[in-house]
C-alpha cells in the first residue's frame, strides 16, 4: 500500500501539474479581461485550439519556435478582434458566437491538418522545434524541489510572473480600471469621456493574445507536435477557473494549478490499475462541481442581500416622520 502511495506522490505528479496547468493559467488570465469587460468568452476553446495549430504549423514551416509563438499570437490578435466585432459591435449573442467559434476551429484544423499538410490524427516532425527549457542554476540541486521547480518549459516561468503582470494591469492602471468599468459601469465611463467599447475591443485582443500563448505552449512545450482536438476542452476549463477564481487573478491561478493537480493525479492513478476512463474524468467532474459550488453560494449570497435589503426597507418604513 505504501508503495503505490509512493508511486502516486512522487516527483512527476507535481512536475505534471505544473506542465498540466500552464495551457490553463495562461487561457485563464486571457479569459480575466473578457470577464472584467463584461464579456462572457466561451470561445477561448477555439481560441486555444487554433493557437496550438498555428504554432505548430509556423514552426515546422521555419524550423522555428519563435515563428511559431508569434503566428499564434497574431492569429489570437485576429481572432479576437472578430469576436469582439460581433460580440461588441454587432450586438451578437457572446455564447453562439464562442460556440460557433469553437466548431469552427476545431474543423478547421482538422481540414487543413489532414488536406494540406497531409496528416491524420496527429502530426509530428523533426522540423517542428518546440520551446526552450529552462534549468534554474542551484534550484536544480535541491531534492525533490528542484526537479519539480526546474527544467520546465520557458512559458511556465512566463505564465507566472504574467499572474502578478496581470493584476497590476487591472487593479494599479488606468486601462485596467477602464476596463472593469466597461463592464460594470459603462455609462458612467462613457461619460468621463473612455469609450466602452475600446475597452470591450482591447479585452478581446487581449484575451486572444493569452490563447495562442496557451496554445503555443501546449503544443509546442513539451510535445512538439499537434493533435487533433489537443486542447481537450482546456479553454472551457479556463474558463471555469475564472468563474471559480471570482476574475482574480491569483484566485484563478490556484484554480489552475487545482486543475493540473486533478489531471496528473488521474494519470498516476492508472499506474496503480485505476482504469484509465475513470481517472480521466477526476478533472472534469472537478470543474462540474466548481460550477455548482459557484452557482450555489451565488444564490446564497443573493438571498442573503434581498433579506438585508428588505430588513432595512422594513427598519426605514418603521422609523417616524416629524411633521
Amino acid at each position: 500500500m505504501w508503495d503505490q502511495i509512493a508511486t502516486i506522490f512522487s516527483v512527476g505528479l507535481f512536475q505534471n501539474t505544473i506542465r498540466n496547468a500552464t495551457p490553463v493559467i495562461l487561457a485563464a488570465l486571457g479569459g480575466l479581461f473578457t470577464e472584467h469587460a463584461g464579456i462572457m468568452n466561451i470561445g477561448m476553446e477555439g481560441m486555444l485550439l487554433t493557437g496550438a495549430f498555428v504554432a505548430v504549423a509556423f514552426s515546422f514551416m521555419f524550423v522555428s519556435a519563435p515563428m511559431g509563438v508569434l503566428a499564434a499570437v497574431l492569429v489570437g490578435i485576429l481572432i479576437g478582434l472578430f469576436f469582439a466585432l460581433f460580440v461588441v459591435k454587432l450586438k451578437s449573442d457572446e455564447f453562439i458566437i464562442g460556440m460557433t467559434l469553437n466548431t469552427f476551429a476545431a474543423g478547421l484544423t482538422v481540414f487543413i491538418l489532414r488536406n494540406v499538410y497531409g496528416q491524420v490524427g496527429t502530426w509530428v516532425s523533426e522540423s517542428i522545434k518546440g520551446l526552450p527549457v529552462v534549468q534554474i542554476p542551484l534550484l536544480k540541486e535541491i531534492p525533490f524541489i528542484g526537479p519539480v521547480l526546474s527544467g520546465h518549459s520557458l512559458f511556465v516561468y512566463l505564465s507566472w510572473l504574467l499572474v502578478f503582470a496581470v493584476w497590476v494591469f487591472l487593479y494599479r492602471t488606468p486601462y485596467g480600471f477602464w476596463m472593469r468599468a466597461s463592464g460594470e459601469h459603462p455609462e458612467a465611463l462613457e461619460t468621463a469621456g473612455v469609450s466602452p467599447v475600446k475597452m470591450k475591443f482591447l479585452a478581446s485582443i487581449l484575451c486572444g493574445i493569452f490563447c495562442g500563448l496557451a496554445g503555443a505552449h501546449l503544443s509546442l512545450g513539451y510535445l512538439n507536435s499537434f493533435s487533433e482536438g489537443m486542447s481537450a476542452s482546456r479553454g472551457f476549463i479556463a474558463f471555469a477557473c475564472v468563474i471559480f477564481g471570482m476574475a482574480n487573478p491569483p484566485k484563478v491561478f490556484g484554480a489552475a494549478i487545482l486543475f493540473g493537480f486533478l489531471q496528473a493525479l488521474g494519470l498516476r492513478l492508472q499506474s496503480v490499475g485505476v482504469p484509465s476512463d475513470l481517472t480521466a474524468a477526476v478533472p472534469y467532474l472537478a470543474t462540474v462541481l466548481m460550477l455548482v459550488y459557484i452557482t450555489v453560494t451565488g444564490i446564497s449570497r443573493k438571498k442573503k442581500r434581498a433579506r438585508r435589503e428588505a430588513k432595512q426597507e422594513d427598519l426605514s418604513d418603521a422609523v417616524p416622520v416629524d411633521h
